[in-house]
């Protein structure tokens, strides 16, 4: 398939728009959860018993969302996940009790999990391998966005109209947008191997709907491993954040608002950059393995001393940690989703893509009620956040010692192991 300049950036701007939608419609609990939790009568506990329940369910999903991707195409795979989670995200407005709330919360989770291996697939198909790292960076920053409008618009919307409105309209957009994909993709085809291919055995495998040859390769584990420590960060920040600024300055409504845009406007930052500038340097002939351990490197020491915002007098100097935190993240995310289309032929990326999501939603699934037992039981963030401090260094050293040397896959052939033998 042969893409137009224009009509390549036309389906990565509706990819990114279908990211920017997966987060806010997982982020209006989080956003409005003083005043859901206050109407409900919910305690720490509940709510992290609900954030367990989306995450356990997304995991669970990713097992086979990463097929679906690989086996229905981009075209068919982005409508199909959009409109499912935003139905997903309407039944929370009708929904009262404790266990109606874990039925639409496993609902979107298990929906939501068409996201990533969707997202990261359509960017493999769509873009040539040298500017994959620049647009998986700016893919992570837009998708950012949403982390940044939902606290914005989300209580304004609550204050109008009620916090069950906002779920409604958040996910009436999830249609619209898919009536936009279908037409722009209209007289596409994706995904269709060369004739030649097909007699390949590789093709013959990468066809196959299992995940045997994917966790026998230890670059899967990996990967998958390093979403666990990773993912786990990014779930507390992403589901305990809110809580953290209403507990710890007592902000809660409109006043979240600009708190939380600050810290997500730092992970936008941190994608564009960790992305932009791998994809500089590997233009300019850097050695791929340096490249992606290098931009690591870097994104986890910068998440280390978010511990320092517990100690935080003012509210601005607790965000702006957050905010440096949150770009570190976003910058080593950026650079283990370019690792697997690196490393992974194009036809097993969706697979790959999902195993790693899989992992890194057990991870989250795992903090999210922690993080439930933990503030229950009176211990505060200092516990949270000093594992979050180390979480990223650790999932480095383990990328090390299962990938000694990164080496990019080489179209329609079995490549051998990173650090091979």
């Amino acid at each position: 398939m042969i893409l137009s300049p224009r009509r390549r950036w036309l389906l990565f701007a509706l990819a990114l728009t279908a990211s920017i939608l997966n987060l806010v419609d997982r982020q209006i609990i989080a956003v409005l959860k003083p005043v859901i939790a206050a109407d409900l009568g919910w305690s720490d506990n509940d709510y992290g018993t609900l954030a367990a329940w989306f995450q356990g369910s997304a995991a669970v999903a990713f097992l086979f969302t990463g097929w679906i991707a690989d086996k229905l195409g981009v075209k068919w795979a982005n409508p199909l996940g959009v409109v499912t989670w935003s139905i997903a995200a309407i039944a929370h407005a009708w929904a009262f009790t404790m266990g109606q709330f874990i039925v639409v919360r496993a609902a979107l989770g298990a929906t939501e999990a068409m996201g990533t291996p969707t997202g990261i697939k359509t960017i493999a198909t769509i873009f040539p391998p040298h500017l994959r790292s620049f647009a998986f960076g700016l893919s992570n920053a837009v998708g950012s966005v949403g982390a940044i409008l939902a606290p914005l618009g989300i209580p304004l919307l609550a204050a109008l109209y009620g916090w069950r409105a906002a779920f409604v309209i958040a996910g009436l957009l999830g249609f619209v947008w898919a009536a936009a994909w279908l037409i722009a993709t209209r007289g596409l085809k994706f995904d269709a191997p060369p004739v030649q291919a097909r007699t390949m055995p590789e093709a013959d495998e990468d066809a196959a709907p299992d995940y045997g040859p994917i966790v026998r390769d230890r670059r899967t584990w990996g990967i998958a491993v390093a979403k666990v420590l990773s993912d786990s960060t990014w779930w507390l920040m992403l589901f305990w954040m809110p809580d953290f600024f209403n507990r710890q300055f007592g902000l809660s409504g409109t006043a979240l608002g600009p708190p939380l845009a600050i810290a997500y406007t730092g992970a936008a930052i941190g994608s564009v950059i960790a992305g932009g500038l791998a994809t500089r340097l590997l233009v300019r002939g850097l050695p791929l393995d340096r490249v992606r351990k290098g931009t690591m490197l870097v994104s986890a020491l910068v998440v280390v001393p978010i511990p320092f915002a517990l100690q935080a007098q003012e509210v601005w100097q607790a965000t702006l940690i957050l905010a440096l935190a949150l770009a570190g993240h976003q910058g080593f995310s950026t650079t283990l989703f370019a690792v697997i289309s690196d490393v992974t032929p194009q036809a097993k990326v969706g697979r790959v893509t999902a195993f790693g999501a899989f992992c890194g939603n057990l991870g989250g699934m795992a903090i999210a009620k922690i993080a439930g037992l933990v503030l229950s039981a009176g211990l505060g963030y200092s516990p949270l956040f000093a594992f979050a401090a180390v979480s990223y260094l650790l999932a480095l050293g383990w990328i090390q010692l299962l990938m000694p040397r990164i080496r990019r896959a080489e179209p329609g052939s079995a490549p051998a192991l990173a650090g091979g033998h």
